[in-house]
């Protein structure tokens, strides 16, 4: 088939990377005239690797990634542990693949060099698509200029604010979740009280902090949400300057390594989060969705990424082993992830609550009884993320 996809985000180039394995004729089209490298870590569990090695890319995001140490969840105050998963060898040997933390332009980087080494000629930068027709077995892309380029089926994976998107379904804002976030990168060298090299959420009475490094270690990732004030019908913006004054006054009075991060960082993006309820279809004809394009949903659960390389991994699979009409092969892609990313995104919404817990009983109460938990059944707390990490979408061929 001639696959067209929009978007060449995370969910974009896994997808044409799994359709070119499978010999399908793939374009990819990017509003962006270039592929500029977004300073942000991202994290990388056992259930987007298990796509990502399969695709053959394991070794280049392995050289350039640390594997934390654990996953900890710590009182943004006092820096006291609340429980910790662990990570490294135990987390790799319990599902079969490792948890990475990596900056997204590495991550970008190894997606798209895979792709022009692959498939070259089949990113089109400066392609932004504007419309969606569809006619008697075929689906045309409208591009600003003017072109049009036909497909036997297109994918939208364009984004949160997805033109696409409204070709499947009625156009509806974006919900702000009343949070803004902070993202900035630090040099390890920097840091007087660097954290533990794990991955760690801070939490505290309306706000959290997470931190991990990436680069080899030689960069601390540091992400700070609050609960916003303001206007929230301002668009997402990875580009947007934050106040750094307001980022370290948010976290002045925490613990060492927190309070420490914020003080030495130079500069800090800002940007409001959205995410969306699920939508009532995926799929419309031959126009599919993927991605933040179809199920947005805050950062934490750290799988906005993950939920994208699976939808990619399943839709390559059901396009290509799937029977009767495309429109039939999209539908079965569609089921087979409706249910999992809605329980991500309520996952998701629940952990916001979780960290920032405010009435002093109540916090202390809930994360009391999580450290009491963890100190008697670690294991047990560890088990609570298998749903997640224990998932292999690439096992799923039936």
């Amino acid at each position: 088939m001639r696959v067209a996809i929009a978007g060449a985000g995370i969910g974009g180039l896994t997808a044409a990377l799994a359709l070119l394995a499978r010999g399908h004729d793939v374009i990819v089209l990017e509003r962006a005239g270039a592929l500029a490298e977004v300073g942000a870590g991202v994290q990388l569990s056992p259930n987007a690797m298990h796509v990502l090695a399969a695709l053959g890319l394991a070794p280049a995001l392995d050289a350039s990634a640390t594997r934390p140490l654990s996953l900890d969840m710590r009182w943004g105050g006092s820096g006291r542990v609340i429980f910790s998963i662990p990570a490294g060898t135990a987390i790799e040997q319990r599902h079969g693949a490792p948890y990475l933390n990596i900056l997204r332009a590495d991550l970008q980087s190894a997606l798209v060099s895979a792709l022009m080494e692959r498939g070259p000629g089949v990113l089109r930068l400066g392609a932004e698509v504007t419309a969606v027709l569809s006619g008697e077995g075929l689906v045309r892309a409208e591009l600003a200029d003017g072109e049009g380029v036909e497909a036997d089926l297109l994918i939208g994976a364009d984004g949160l604010h997805s033109r696409v998107r409204s070709a499947v379904v009625a156009p509806t804002p974006p919900r702000f979740t009343g949070m803004t976030a902070w993202r900035a990168l630090i040099p390890a060298a920097r840091l007087a009280h660097p954290p533990p090299r794990s991955a760690i959420v801070w939490v505290g009475p309306g706000r959290h902090a997470v931190t991990y490094f990436v680069a080899g270690g030689a960069l601390l990732n540091f992400v700070g949400v609050v609960e916003a004030r303001g206007d929230p019908a301002q668009r997402e913006d990875w580009a947007a300057q934050g106040d750094v004054s307001a980022l370290r006054s948010a976290f002045a009075d925490w613990a060492p390594p927190v309070a420490d991060a914020v003080a030495a960082a130079d500069s800090a993006a800002c940007w409001p989060l959205f995410d969306r309820d699920p939508p009532g279809r995926w799929t419309k004809g031959r126009v599919a969705l993927l991605g933040d394009a179809c199920h947005p949903m805050p950062p934490f659960l750290a799988q906005g990424g993950a939920m994208a390389i699976e939808d990619a991994w399943v839709l390559g699979d059901a396009i290509s082993r799937g029977t009767g009409s495309i429109e039939t092969r999209l539908q079965d892609y569609e089921s087979r992830r409706r249910i999992r990313t809605a329980r991500m995104l309520r996952g998701a919404r629940r952990n916001a609550r979780l960290f920032h817990l405010s009435p002093p009983p109540v916090r202390w109460a809930v994360y009391t009884a999580l450290s009491v938990a963890a100190g008697l059944a670690p294991a047990f707390i560890a088990s609570r993320q298998d749903w997640i990490y224990g998932c292999d979408v690439t096992l799923s061929a039936d």
